[in-house]
């Protein structure tokens, strides 16, 4: 029920997204979602691979520091509304969004969303009391 994540810390200057892209890349890891979040000086770019050791394991031997942790990934389907039905979800019991990044299965028509919360087990008993599609560690 929970998506693997990977948060890279980068300094915020011209060349640091593609230097990453490429070192995973070059390395046969695939990417599946990407967040970048800056600031004058440095930005978190949190992301998910198919393979999230391989990409742990190539970033930190490269010298990027990188940490792990987990989101509530959720499926919807593509269509107006569905991130909005989840939302209300959210918003009718209290919980709080840290942050939440989102992309789309065009072929499967499906929408997956990643969410991170402050209280993790209170939002998925939530969630699965309301019948929403969640995902496991693979996406």
């Amino acid at each position: 029920m929970l998506v693997d994540q990977i948060a890279v810390f980068l300094e915020n200057r011209k060349g640091r997204i593609f230097a990453l892209s490429d070192l995973l890349a070059k390395n046969g890891v695939d990417l599946i979602a990407l967040s970048i979040a800056d600031t004058n000086d440095f930005g978190i770019v949190r992301l998910v691979t198919d393979n999230n050791d391989r990409a742990l394991e190539v970033l930190r031997r490269a010298g990027f520091t990188a940490a792990t942790n987990s989101l509530i990934g959720i499926e919807v389907e593509d269509k107006p509304g569905g991130l909005a039905e989840v939302l209300k979800i959210f918003d009718d019991n209290d919980i709080d969004i840290e942050y939440l990044y989102s992309f789309a299965r065009v072929e499967a028509k499906k929408a997956i969303i990643l969410v991170k919360v402050a209280d993790t087990d209170k939002t998925l008993e939530i969630l699965l009391k309301h019948n929403i599609k969640l995902l496991d560690r693979s996406i």
